[in-house]
C-alpha cells in the first residue's frame, strides 16, 4: 500500500476525467469517468447521514478555485434537497443576498466564515440571523475555534454538523453533530488514524495522531493511504476518529487553504538581501490572519518599497491566501533558515516524525 502527502501527491501529467487542481497547481486530483459519480455519491450520503433532507433548500459558501469543492458539494446536495447553489466565499452581503433568494434552509461554510458572517450581520448590516430561517449548518474545511458550535446554533437558532472532507478531493466523507466528540464515517473504511512517525494504521491509544483517508472508491488512487496533515490528540478509549485539532507538515491550512512553507520559502531565495523570514499565522478576531516578517541584510532595504513589493508579488504568486508583508527595522547579516509560528495553536511543525 502506497502511503501519500500533499508533498508527495502523484503528478498529474497523465491525470484523465475531471482534474480537481489546488490553488497552488501541488495537487492534481483525478475524478475519471466512473470517479466523479462516486464521489458525489459518497457526499451525497455524507450530507444525508449529518440530516439533509428532501425538502431542504442548500446554499455551498465555498471556494471554487481549482479544487472545485463547492460545486462537487452542491451538485451532491442537489441530488438529495430541494436545491442547491454553490455561491463561493462571496462578501457576506452578498451570501445573505444569496441566502434570502434561495430561501435556503442549510448552508454550508467553513466556520471562520460562518463566523464572520455571524459578525458583520450584526455589527455592519444590522440584520438579524433569525430572519433567515437556517434549520442547520454545515461546517467544513478548517480547524473550528472553541465556541463556535455553540455560538452559531445559539445565534441561527440551528442545528451545526461538522463535515470532515478528503482533503485532496474535496468528499465530505464522514460528519459529526456538535455534540458528539468522534467523526462518523459514511462507510467503514474510508477514514483512520496513524501514527506520527510510521506509515501504519496502527494508531496510538493516546496522544497524537494523524488522520488518514483510504480513498478505496478510486480508480487511480484505490490502493493509497492518503495522510492528510490533519491532527488529533488522543485521550485514550476514543471509538473513532475525533474532530482534527492541528495540522502537522510543509503545508499550514489558513483560511482553509493550504499554503506551501517550501514554495514560500523558494519565492524568497530569489529576492537578495533577506536574511530571514517568519510566517505568524493568528485568529484575533473571526478570520485567520497571515503576515509574513522579513529581516533584511542591508540597511538600505529596510526603507525600500519596491522591495516590499516584490515580496508582495512573490507571494501572491504562490498562494491565493492574502498575507502581509512585514518588514523588520533590525537588519541581520547573517542568514539564518525561515519559520512559521501558528499563534492559533494549530499548526504542530513541518517535520511530523518530530512532533511529539
Amino acid at each position: 500500500m502506497t502511503w501519500i502527502t500533499r508533498e508527495s501527491f502523484p503528478a498529474g501529467r497523465a491525470a484523465q476525467g475531471l482534474l480537481l487542481i489546488s490553488p497552488d497547481g501541488e495537487v492534481v486530483a483525478p475524478l475519471a469517468s466512473a470517479d466523479l459519480p462516486a464521489a458525489q455519491q459518497l457526499a451525497a450520503a455524507t450530507l444525508t447521514a449529518a440530516g439533509l433532507g428532501a425538502d431542504d433548500r442548500v446554499v455551498v459558501a465555498l471556494n471554487n478555485d481549482g479544487e472545485l469543492s463547492g460545486a462537487l458539494i452542491a451538485q451532491a446536495a442537489a441530488s438529495v434537497a430541494q436545491a442547491a447553489a454553490s455561491v463561493g466565499p462571496r462578501g457576506r452581503l452578498r451570501l445573505h443576498t444569496a441566502l434570502e433568494r434561495v430561501r435556503a434552509t442549510t448552508l454550508v461554510i467553513t466556520p471562520s466564515g460562518a463566523m464572520d458572517f455571524l459578525a458583520r450581520l450584526h455589527l455592519e448590516f444590522l440584520l438579524d440571523p433569525l430572519d433567515l430561517e437556517l434549520k442547520q449548518i454545515f461546517l467544513i474545511g478548517e480547524v473550528a475555534s472553541a465556541n463556535v458550535y455553540g455560538q452559531l446554533a445559539a445565534e441561527f437558532e440551528a442545528s451545526v454538523v461538522e463535515l470532515f472532507a478528503d482533503p485532496f478531493l474535496g468528499v465530505p466523507i464522514a460528519h459529526r453533530p456538535a455534540a458528539e466528540k468522534v467523526l462518523t464515517p459514511v462507510r467503514d473504511g474510508l477514514l483512520g488514524l496513524a501514527p506520527m512517525d510510521k506509515d501504519t494504521a496502527d494508531a496510538p491509544d493516546q496522544g497524537l495522531a494523524e488522520v488518514i483517508v483510504i480513498p478505496g472508491w478510486h480508480s487511480t488512487l484505490g490502493d493509497a493511504t492518503l495522510r492528510t496533515g490533519q491532527v488529533v490528540r488522543l485521550a485514550g478509549g476514543e471509538q473513532g476518529v475525533p474532530s482534527p485539532a492541528h495540522t502537522v507538515g510543509e503545508h499550514v491550512l489558513i483560511r482553509g487553504r493550504w499554503v506551501s512553507i517550501p514554495k514560500v520559502a523558494a519565492a524568497l531565495t530569489r529576492i537578495d538581501g533577506v536574511s530571514h523570514w517568519e510566517l505568524r499565522i493568528s485568529r484575533e478576531g473571526t478570520l485567520d490572519a497571515a503576515a509574513l516578517h522579513v529581516t533584511f541584510k542591508r540597511d538600505t532595504l529596510v526603507k525600500n518599497p519596491m522591495w516590499k513589493s516584490r515580496i508582495g508579488q512573490s507571494l501572491v504568486a504562490v498562494t491565493p491566501v492574502a498575507i502581509e508583508v512585514v518588514v523588520e527595522p533590525e537588519v541581520s547579516e547573517t542568514a539564518r533558515p525561515g519559520s512559521v509560528t501558528d499563534l492559533r495553536g494549530q499548526h504542530l511543525g513541518r517535520d511530523r516524525t518530530q512532533v511529539c
